[in-house]
């Protein structure tokens, strides 16, 4: 049994063969393959497939050069190629939507476009078509076409959900009823320390810890970033209930998950589409939900402490900060200072 002969069979049959494969190779008897980066070459043929050559040839080098080579040297057991597939799909779209209607319109391709077809492409579209930056830097950096160039975009509008929102699903989440438990846990992460869901679904139980306290009683932690951080009750009961009844412990392996938030797949933990799906359900913004999170956590620390402690990077913090437009964007790193 080989991944190649699986592929085959995936076409009349995905979803079982998936499964199978996700049981060979937990039990080593397949080497470790990331589903999501095997779907995606299959995407890139099939999205070759029907268009003109002029339109497929600079999309397949840009998608093998670029994307495929990059997220074939990331990806690991540990670090899922969901997040990079989904961007590379989305900038790989725009780019055949774009040649192809150069070429249709203008008789033009990637070799021999001019500024003039970007600005008009990109005036005349949804904000979608500004994911062609990326092909276009490409078409530059290899000589494809050094004609033509294209700056960043940033998005206007930023969502958020007020504070007393956001205080409402943690009161929800934390004692209510309108999820189950998992779901439950996820929403007060996503709330409470402003974690993407893509993360928290990649938690592993070890993220979690008891530290000792006063008088023989334990304080909760969990890890997102350089150092632990405290979990207050009552939410650490809540997750401390939710370890004691983990769901999906008996999917073909055994009760030893290391994931935080088990799939039903064997060895692979919930899907993050799943997660998000049920507190969308609910009613809760992500996005917004998120961002609230993070400014809370901004109007108490600055940047480089919020960044380490929740998992994130410096710059993500610093930018979020200046776009929320607190005090704590003009903080000086004094680590960095001479």
């Amino acid at each position: 049994m080989t991944h190649e002969g699986l592929n085959a069979q995936a076409k009349s049959a995905e979803r079982e063969t998936n499964h199978l494969r996700a049981l060979f190779v937990h039990h080593g008897l397949l080497p470790y393959q990331d589903p999501h980066l095997a779907r995606f070459e299959s995407w890139i043929e099939d999205k070759l497939r029907p268009l003109p050559e002029q339109v497929a040839r600079p999309v397949e080098h840009f998608a093998t050069w670029h994307h495929l080579r990059r997220i074939r040297s990331t990806t690991t057991p540990e670090t899922s190629a969901r997040g990079p597939v989904h961007s590379a799909k989305q900038e790989i779209t725009e780019t055949v939507k774009f040649l192809d209607w150069l070429w249709q319109t203008h008789q033009r391709t990637a070799a021999t476009c001019t500024q003039q077809d970007i600005e008009t492409w990109l005036a005349t579209g949804p904000t979608t078509r500004k994911a062609i930056r990326t092909f276009i830097v490409f078409i530059n950096n290899t000589g494809t076409n050094t004609r033509v160039e294209m700056g960043h975009y940033t998005a206007k509008n930023r969502p958020a959900i007020t504070q007393d929102q956001r205080l409402a699903w943690l009161r929800e989440l934390l004692t209510g009823t309108s999820e189950s438990l998992p779901y439950r846990v996820t929403g007060i992460l996503l709330l409470l320390y402003a974690q993407p869901l893509v993360r928290v679904a990649k938690l592993r139980v070890e993220a979690v810890e008891a530290v000792e306290a006063n008088e023989g009683s334990a304080n909760m932690k969990i890890a997102f970033g350089t150092h632990p951080v405290p979990v207050p009750q009552p939410f650490a009961e809540l997750l401390q209930e939710h370890l004691r009844n983990r769901p999906n412990l008996r999917t073909g392996s055994d009760t030893r998950s290391p994931w935080l938030f088990p799939g039903t797949r064997a060895g692979q933990p919930l899907h993050p589409n799943t997660i998000m799906d049920r507190l969308r359900s609910l009613g809760i913004d992500l996005r917004g939900a998120r961002n609230t999170a993070l400014d809370e956590h901004l109007t108490l620390s600055p940047p480089p402490l919020v960044a380490d402690a929740l998992g994130y990077s410096h710059q993500v913090v610093f930018l979020h900060a200046d776009a929320a437009g607190d005090a704590w964007s003009r903080y000086v790193n004094l680590r960095t200072a001479p």
